[in-house]
């Protein structure tokens, strides 16, 4: 089996390569990475010079490349997105270009190049909007607040309907909030770690009551692989671990981790637009496909503490003045 994976030097991608690639030897991946700046190298140092990984340096808005590359796999896993809501309000238009344009990009390269391959669109929970009672489902509305989550709901359309009218074999997941090691240091958990870790205040939006489901990443990569090989085309899968944290919860179990006073929180001017709560029911695929998540939050934010606190090389030439120095993490929108 061949799979091109895009955005395979992100977070969550990265996680998904290494986690195929230890899981089957019969597959050869394909990763194409634009090297923007969640993208890092060092996330797949350990399988770079695996004979079945190959790495392409392009932007999947690049109608040509994409045409090539997807010419002879069997599946697209799309990753590849700009994906930091704080970003998205500082500057909007390249999340329209990535997440829009791009998607329509391997959507036209495999209707007219290789129309048979499954691809599978990487959506987000944030599509539905915030939710203060229940949880969302598939065919519930969208209600995006963020242009990160408008471009992404926009992506999703896109998708459903070139399953619709070009016969596209193609399916969407929504998952809830990642969290495990490779993440980018500027988002909550990791930045919360590094901060700690060097007695710095931590600052938490509002009332740090916002709350959002936490999923280890790697029963996310497991969620996705399913999809993948056993999904029904033109559906729709959301994936979540029922898990559900405030984010003042969030920061201080791994300050608790870690041996860290709550002095060390600061709470900061909200963000415009902040979502209450995200909320996902995943009865579809826990059902239909089986699937179900094999980490707790307790578990996994262990694992995660201990592998930032022992992965210093790994994230320190990657904490810039926001992570490491700045009080409010917020960018100026």
């Amino acid at each position: 089996m061949r799979v091109l994976v895009t955005g395979g030097l992100g977070f969550i991608g990265s996680n998904f390569v290494r986690y195929i690639l230890q899981e089957y030897s019969d597959v050869e991946i394909i990763n194409v990475d634009a090297l923007k700046y969640g993208s890092n190298f060092s996330n797949l140092k350990d399988i770079e010079d695996d004979g079945r990984y190959s790495f392409v340096k392009g932007d999947i808005s690049d109608y040509r490349l994409i045409s090539e590359l997807v010419k002879d796999v069997d599946a697209v896993v799309n990753f590849a997105a700009e994906s930091h809501v704080d970003r998205s309000i500082s500057s909007p238009y390249p999340f329209l270009q990535s997440n829009v344009v791009g998607v329509f990009t391997i959507l036209e390269a495999l209707r007219k190049h290789n129309p048979d391959a499954r691809l599978v669109q990487i959506g987000t929970d944030e599509v539905y909007g915030d939710i203060l009672k229940g949880s969302f489902r598939e065919e519930d509305r969208l209600k995006p607040s963020s242009p990160y989550s408008a471009s992404k709901a926009a992506a999703d359309m896109f998708v459903l309907a070139y399953a619709r009218t070009y016969g596209i074999d193609a399916v969407i997941t929504r998952c809830t909030n990642n969290y495990g090691p490779y993440q980018f240091p500027e988002k909550l958990i990791p930045k919360t770690i590094i901060r700690a870790s060097m007695n710095l205040k931590v600052p938490i939006y509002g009332t740090g009551q916002n709350v959002r489901d936490w999923i280890y990443v790697l029963d996310h990569c497991r969620a996705v692989d399913l999809v993948m090989r056993e999904g029904e085309k033109g559906e729709i899968y959301n994936i979540s671990s029922g898990e559900e944290k405030t984010n003042l919860e969030v920061v201080t179990e791994i300050f608790k981790i870690m041996g860290k006073s709550d002095e060390l929180i600061e709470f900061v001017e909200d963000r415009p637009g902040h979502d209450i709560r995200y909320s996902l029911d995943s009865s579809k695929i826990r059902e239909e496909l089986g699937w179900k998540p094999e980490h707790s939050f307790k578990e996994g934010i262990e694992k995660t503490v201990r592998w930032y606190l022992e992965n210093e090389w790994w994230w320190k030439p990657l904490a810039d003045e926001k992570v490491l120095h700045a009080t409010p993490w917020k960018l100026s929108w």
